[in-house]
């Protein structure tokens, strides 16, 4: 087994001098997402279009639903698989960039995924708002040799044009939803619509051609809706759509407590996460409760909830009354990486530093961050921080053990300590700043989204998870563009879920 990030800073990816092979697999032109650029926020503007003057995610969730339901969709939107009770799958979380980072992850994803039965695909298929045209490259081609059945619930990106590409790709092409009737002058339905983006009338021309790439029959399935539950072996998994805003409607909130019934073990896939970043994000339902009421009540008999939307690994081991439930964040599928050196000390719901795991490493993600703002800024003197020395600054501010030992300990200086603030690193616990928290808050929300790189290490990740009566297997794999990654991806972290008996 190849060493990990946890082991060696080769094992991370650093000072590899072979790039992967995975560019033979993109095509020949790219275009590169800018998240400074004017114009894509414009074209994303929808979340705060929603926040602004009313979310209609539920209501046109609701007709979507209701137009699988009149095709012939099943009522409880239970898709029976006939898997073994010992049987494997994948989840993949935020792909769709269409560049290098989601590139780099596909090799090891079909290395790693041989055997599996599905695969999940975990928030946001498709950047920066879900158009059917980028199904092409960024959904369609990275993932053709992979010769199983692909899932997916979305995330708030392809809600940006009302799901309808999400739809026709995953819904049995499924048509286009009637318009609804015009909102009342002066309303905030009336204001939401003027600034409502839609798609381009001529969208999704190249979508039947695209669809030749996964074109074999045991690559083939039908989604009943963009929220469904898959009954495989012994486990039920079911995936959640949280919309726009991270909320889910009455009538999914409805239908999560009933299909939640039952003695068989369950896995929640969600779009987002509900533990992430040292806090606790029940997802609230309209109506009332959270969809975190329904995984922790002991009659549903969750096991796990895996959210997307966030582009990195956390897992936290939350003990709920005498069992433990595994809350786990894989977002690192292919978009740009979402830091965790501003994660904080971690002490929530009796999770510990000492339990909770990361990909990437505090340590590495600093450095990452510290390469990329030292390039853009012209100050790669100043700013560029050793993967050594951002792991000695880390393990000093959240008053830990270096995670890795990268040969003789790096000493920590007033430049590496001031870097480290800048960039946004968290606090020691024992020490309160009114200074530190609004800087964590004012990097992660602005500056992280638009760290694009296009260089390795790249830090991403995917998830395999071996099923048996008695237990699931949940693996977290690296890849880092590196060819060493690439041959051998590094197990970054591994746990066994014990399954209670039906």
């Amino acid at each position: 087994m190849s060493d990990s990030s946890r082991d060696t800073a080769e094992g991370a990816g650093w000072g590899s001098a072979q790039l992967g092979e995975y560019r033979r697999l993109m095509p020949s032109k790219v275009e590169k997402i800018s998240w400074l650029n004017p114009k894509t926020l414009w074209a994303a503007r929808n979340g705060v279009v929603a926040s602004w003057f009313g979310d209609p995610t539920g209501g046109t969730r609701s007709r979507w639903v209701a137009q699988r339901a009149a095709a012939g969709a099943p009522a409880d939107k239970v898709i029976r698989r006939e898997d073994p009770d010992q049987f494997s799958f994948m989840v993949i979380g935020d792909t769709g960039e269409g560049d290098d980072p989601q590139y780099a992850v596909v090799p090891g994803f079909l290395k790693i995924s041989q055997n599996t039965r599905f695969a999940v695909v975990a928030s946001d298929v498709i950047y920066p708002v879900g158009s059917a045209d980028d199904y092409g490259t960024k959904f369609f081609r990275p993932y053709q040799d992979y010769p199983a059945p692909i899932y997916a619930i979305p995330g708030n990106h392809d809600w940006y044009e009302d799901l309808g590409a999400f739809m026709r790709v995953f819904c049995d092409d499924a048509p286009p939803l009637d318009p609804e009737p015009a909102p009342r002058p002066l309303t905030r339905a009336w204001l939401r619509s003027l600034l409502w983006h839609r798609p381009r009338a001529e969208d999704g021309q190249h979508l039947d051609e695209a669809r030749r790439l996964r074109a074999a029959p045991a690559q083939q399935t039908a989604q009943p809706g963009p929220y469904w539950a898959v009954d495989a072996g012994p486990l039920r998994i079911i995936g959640i759509d949280t919309g726009l805003l991270g909320t889910i409607d009455a009538e999914q909130g409805a239908w999560l407590r009933e299909v939640s019934q039952g003695p068989r073990p369950k896995i929640l896939i969600t779009g987002s996460p509900l533990y992430v970043d040292g806090e606790h994000h029940p997802c609230a339902i309209e109506g009332g409760g959270t969809v975190d009421d329904i995984v922790r009540a002991p009659e549903h008999h969750y096991v796990a909830a895996i959210g997307g939307d966030i582009h990195n690994y956390q897992r936290y081991p939350v003990d709920v009354d005498g069992r433990t439930l595994q809350y786990v964040v894989s977002g690192g599928g292919g978009a740009f990486m979402h830091a965790t050196h501003t994660i904080p000390h971690i002490s929530i719901a009796n999770v510990t530093e000492k339990d909770f795991r990361c990909y990437p490493l505090r340590g590495d993600s600093l450095a990452f961050y510290s390469r990329l703002y030292g390039r853009r800024l012209h100050l790669r003197r100043f700013f560029t921080l050793t993967e050594a020395e951002a792991t000695a600054v880390i393990a000093e501010r959240l008053g830990i053990p270096p995670t890795r030992l990268p040969g003789e300990p790096a000493r920590v200086t007033f430049r590496t300590r001031l870097v480290a603030s800048l960039l946004g690193a968290g606090g020691r616990p024992d020490r309160t700043s009114r200074f530190r928290l609004p800087v964590r808050k004012i990097y992660t929300q602005l500056f992280s989204p638009s760290s694009a790189t296009y260089s390795p290490p790249f830090f991403k990740c995917f998830l395999r998870l071996d099923v048996t009566p008695e237990a699931v297997r949940l693996r977290c794999f690296a890849a880092t563009g590196n060819l060493a990654q690439e041959i051998d991806p590094p197990v970054e972290d591994e746990v066994t879920i014990p399954l209670p008996r039906s």
